[in-house]
């Protein structure tokens, strides 16, 4: 979930602006996927494959992680097992994993707000600034709302690569041997393809923005009445 270009993770700029900007960027689902692959110093190459959904609306960002019906089905039988040890035990130690649970970003009066969500346990956890890196949020509200900055996607050069989609351009820029290749919409603003790597083949990051059809008439942030209210700190040792 966190800034995918290295030199895209920025600071955190003024969110009065960034709210202003916010207005033309419409309301959008997505369907993210992720790719890497890295070639270690000893020769091993490793491959990670993820998904997301993403839900956009004005002052709103939710991210949830796509897990195969596999691991949706371990994950139940951990949470039922869960329950079941903290009756029988006075103190359990609650277990929090940033990982599959949705993140909710929001611009409030100005301010960043970040919160999981835990369904099975009702629970919301709030993660001060503080804490941010300990659940790969960089801290920026562009970077969460449009994927990436778009003021820093503007400035990256236009690219010969045509598109093929309407409204849609190809930028890109290589430094020291490391490239990155963005397809931004600019209707939608947002990048429908992230590409980054370097000439040595050491490592290769894509990621595939896809815009659903239709948009989520129920947003889960909005069914979280009786949620118990949670912070951060009280999930660590």
């Amino acid at each position: 979930m966190k800034s995918v270009f290295v030199f895209f993770t920025g600071t955190v700029l003024a969110l009065s602006a960034q709210a202003a900007a916010n207005l033309s960027a419409p309301d959008i689902d997505l369907s993210i996927q992720y790719y890497s692959k890295v070639l270690s110093p000893e020769g091993v190459t490793r491959e990670a494959r993820y998904e997301e959904k993403m839900l956009r609306r004005p002052s709103h960002v939710w991210v949830a992680r796509v897990l195969p019906k596999n691991v949706v089905d371990q994950h139940d039988e951990a949470n039922e097992s869960g329950k079941k040890k903290a009756v029988s035990q006075e103190k359990e130690h609650s277990h929090f994993n940033h990982v599959v649970l949705p993140r909710h970003v929001v611009l409030e009066n100005n301010k960043l707000r970040v919160e999981y969500v835990d369904a099975h346990g009702k629970d919301v956890v709030a993660i001060p600034p503080a804490e941010y890196d300990n659940v790969n949020f960089d801290g920026s509200w562009e970077n969460a709302y449009y994927l990436l900055d778009p003021k820093l996607v503007n400035a990256m050069p236009l690219s010969k690569q045509a598109s093929g989609i309407a409204g849609a351009r190809w930028r890109e820029r290589e430094k020291n041997g490391v490239f990155q290749r963005v397809l931004w919409d600019e209707q939608k603003q947002i990048p429908l393809i992230i590409e980054s790597g370097d000439k040595a083949a050491t490592f290769y990051r894509r990621v595939d923005v896809k815009p659903l059809a239709s948009l989520s008439r129920e947003l889960p942030w909005q069914n979280l009445k009786g949620y118990a209210q949670k912070e951060y700190s009280d999930f660590l040792d």
